[in-house]
């Protein structure tokens, strides 16, 4: 899974962990001890997306667009990574391996591919956060990394 992706989920997790707050991107990346620049674009495509709703201005930040119970992360995942081609011979377009429809471990990432997402899609992003106190006691902010 990509750095975007992962940012993505947190934004959404730090926001589902104040329900009743719009929040700052520059609060979660204090938060997590990232680089704000890093979460800009995810929060975008977040809010075109529907999961996120952005409020202009000079209180505006950003908030749940939907329920936490309504978003499942294998959504998530599918919309941020996109292309999840694992390997190669995933993509016929641009193949050049050999043994494409007859290679077994081209079937296992594909197999193993769809059982991630399958349990990806099990779960919500409410049950991302049942353990809310736990995980904003970790969330004190921290210095943001540079890069």
């Amino acid at each position: 899974m990509t750095a975007y992706t992962n940012y993505a989920l947190r934004t959404l997790m730090f926001c589902a962990l104040h329900p009743d707050r719009t929040v700052r991107v520059s609060d979660i990346a204090a938060a997590y001890g990232i680089s704000r620049a890093h979460l800009m674009k995810g929060a975008r495509q977040l809010g075109q997306l529907g999961y996120l709703k952005t409020v202009r201005g000079r209180s505006g930040g950003i908030r749940l667009g939907m329920a936490a119970d309504d978003i499942v992360i294998g959504h998530v995942v599918r919309h941020t990574e996109g292309d999840l081609d694992l390997v190669e011979c995933f993509n016929p377009d641009t193949n050049t391996c050999p043994l494409m429809d007859v290679c077994k471990l081209s079937r296992l990432f594909r197999r193993g591919l769809a059982a991630f997402l399958a349990e990806l899609d099990t779960v919500t992003l409410a049950e991302m956060v049942a353990d809310g106190p736990r995980l904003l006691e970790r969330l004190a902010p921290r210095p943001a990394d540079p890069g």
